[in-house]
């Protein structure tokens, strides 16, 4: 019955977020919203167990929600047949700069001089006998 009532709170603050979303015409999708509220409400142990019961629920059921992913695949199998070379480039080179920029923004962000590995360095300790 928690789980329920965690999968309860989730939908509705989806439906809150959508209803920001296009009641303030925000530029952000309102499952995002939805989320956010999600993260501002967890601290709230009366949100924080339903939807951790939920999520644990959904998550020992993993597995079925790839059914419909599998089953798109082999309906469109003549697509995935036709352009899946373009198709596995455009993934791996999409993968690639979205690495590149992550890796860009984090050295951007850094102190100047600095490396994320330094901290590692410096952490170091030495005992004096």
């Amino acid at each position: 019955m928690t789980a329920l009532r965690g999968l309860a709170l989730l939908l509705l603050l989806q439906a809150a977020g959508e209803t920001l979303a296009h009641s303030l015409a925000l530029p952000f999708p309102g499952p995002v919203i939805g989320l956010v509220l999600l993260f501002a409400l967890l601290p709230f142990a009366p949100v924080r167990e339903p939807v951790a019961a939920c999520a644990t629920l959904l998550l020992s059921h993993l597995s079925l929600l790839f059914v419909p992913v599998g089953v798109g695949v082999i309906t469109h199998l003549a697509l995935l047949s036709a352009y899946g070379l373009q198709l596995l480039l455009v993934i791996v080179l999409s993968t690639w700069v979205g690495l590149a920029a992550t890796a860009l923004v984090l050295r951007g962000l850094l102190p100047a001089g600095r490396t994320p590995d330094a901290s590692i360095a410096t952490t170091t300790t030495t005992t004096d006998d």
